[in-house]
């Protein structure tokens, strides 16, 4: 606070100085340059000592300029022809005399404004005579003028200065209503009993509070509470769940506490204690209409690749520009590292690796790699895909492999898509066995649709399907042998700037690639109020 008083203090003032500080550049960068008024380039030219280098002229440096002197009536002349408002109107309202710095002050006001009717093509406005009478002004105030502008550039670099170390903070809002509902039929974990089809209503609120202490860098908090249906649990499968839901009955937590950092020009460094996912790690997003939970797609599949959902909690990463094309993040996060019984040695974690390619506004690709250990539940693929080892493991090592890319046709459409592949291997298990779990997706953007700012978005795809397995289950192998579909169709609509109404259905085909299982129904109202 100290140095936001002191910054706004300086600014203040330069305010009152705003005026002078502008007629003074262009004193020095263009009425003292041969486009306007030429002479000699070494008149406002600062010497290494204290004084600025110039030729002295006849009239005494220390007097003041009398109502009677030959300058006083030539610039006052000059202002009332050439409309001259401001500090340089108001100081010959009268006749007094001023110091030679007032008078200097009211000399580049009149050059300013000569040179901005010049600028606007009316140079047949200025006379010859004038220009002369200006030149013979600027000759005789040179050093006045020097001094104002050493200056008025030492007070820029002192703003400057106070500015770029002031600490800010951006508060960001937003509150999320959902009204859904679930087809009928019985769910899809081969409990029996009948899907909860009762219509729901939810909210979600956050709290987004970011600081920065060098203009640079950003220090997010993120406060939440949320009261919204978990739809995996009506439905009995993750391929049915939304990308907006949890129930923390009414309590605010922390759900994000990260700070991000620059080093040097390229690289840009993320310390994550709470909140953080190998997707903050993305030298960018290349599925952005459907990524956010707010604003984006109904579903947490087609948010983005599912092989990213491997890890969680407290992390550390670095995004590095190697070009304006070319992007590499690296990245490392886990969860439960502060618990004795796990620590690094024990504790689930995932880590990325991922390079990206944008070689213009209009396409872009990204390869992507994750290794992680017991993170391989990603919440949106079939039971087997979440754990292939049906619970018989505490040790499944994973690695993971994606392919993104994104195209806009127009302005207007984008299409983007990825595939994903993970090969999993349970470590404590006799044999090492190991699976091999796919998926892939399409989405389809339409930007404005309806009305500016406002975006429909169509997805199919495979949720996380394990389509080979080592491992068996009373003498069966355990994998997905059917297929299964997500569909899904939202209308992101921006009635002002603050607030979005978003109808979507999702469709899910064959729910945990079982053909005897009904086909679920999802269909959601979602209206989020941003501030």
């Amino acid at each position: 606070m100290k140095n936001q008083w002191k910054a706004q203090l300086v600014c203040n003032f330069c305010h009152v100085s705003l005026f002078a500080l502008t007629i003074i550049f262009s004193l020095s960068e263009r009425a003292f340059g041969n486009k306007v008024l030429p002479y000699s380039s070494s008149v406002l030219t600062i010497s290494n000592s204290s004084q600025p280098s110039v030729n002295v002229n006849a009239v005494s440096d220390l007097a003041d300029i009398q109502p009677s002197d030959w300058a006083f009536h030539a610039l006052k002349s000059l202002i009332d022809r050439y409309d001259v408002t401001g500090y340089a109107h108001a100081t010959f309202s009268g006749d007094r005399s001023m110091t030679r710095y007032e008078f200097a002050a009211s000399l580049a006001a009149t050059i300013y404004q000569i040179n901005q009717l010049i600028d606007t093509e009316k140079s047949n406005s200025v006379s010859r005579e004038d220009l002369e009478t200006i030149k013979r002004l600027q000759a005789e105030f040179v050093y006045e003028l020097g001094i104002i502008q050493g200056r008025l550039d030492n007070l820029q670099t002192r703003v400057s200065t106070i500015q770029s170390f002031s600490t800010t903070t951006k508060l960001e809002g937003e509150v999320l209503f959902a009204l859904t509902g679930v087809s009928n039929g019985d769910k899809a974990d081969d409990s029996g009993d009948a899907i909860d089809n009762n219509l729901t209503f939810g909210s979600r609120a956050r709290l987004t509070f970011d600081t920065s202490f060098t203009g640079k860098d950003r220090l997010r908090t993120r406060l939440q509470t949320t009261n919204l249906p978990k739809i995996d649990d009506a439905t009995g499968t993750d391929m049915a769940r939304l990308a907006f839901q949890g129930n923390d009955d009414h309590e605010v937590g922390l759900s994000v506490l990260e700070y991000r950092f620059p080093v040097g020009e390229q690289a840009l460094v993320y310390l994550i204690a709470e909140g953080g996912d190998l997707d903050d790690f993305f030298a960018t997003t290349l599925n952005s209409f459907f990524s956010g939970s707010g604003d984006g797609s109904i579903s947490r599949f087609t948010q983005r690749n599912p092989v990213s959902r491997q890890g969680g909690g407290a992390g550390v990463g670095v995004v590095y520009d190697i070009t304006d094309s070319w992007g590499l993040s690296l990245g490392y996060v886990t969860d439960d590292v502060d618990e004795p019984e796990t620590g690094f040695g024990k504790a689930a974690y995932g880590a990325i690796a991922q390079l990206s390619l944008e070689p213009n506004d209009d396409v872009g690709f990204a390869i992507t790699y994750i290794h992680s250990y017991n993170s391989l539940d990603t919440g949106t693929g079939s039971r087997r895909a979440n754990d292939p080892f049906n619970d018989e493991s505490d040790a499944i090592s994973a690695d993971s492999f994606g392919l993104e890319t994104a195209i806009a046709f127009n302005p207007k459409l984008y299409l983007t898509g990825w595939v994903g592949f993970t090969r999993a291997t349970a470590k404590d298990l006799p044999n090492h066995p190991t699976a091999s779990i796919f998926n892939w997706a399409l989405t389809l953007a339409l930007v404005d649709l309806g009305q500016e700012g406002s975006v429909g978005g169509i997805a199919i795809g495979q949720p996380p399907k394990v389509t080979s397995n080592d491992f068996e289950v009373a003498g069966q192998t355990y994998e997905d042998r059917d297929t299964s579909v997500h569909l899904e169709a939202f209308w992101r609509f921006q009635a002002n700037e603050n607030l979005a109404i978003t109808p979507g259905v999702l469709v899910i085909t064959n729910p945990e690639y079982e053909r005897d299982n009904s086909t679920i129904v999802v269909g959601t109202i979602r209206t989020t109020l941003s501030f």
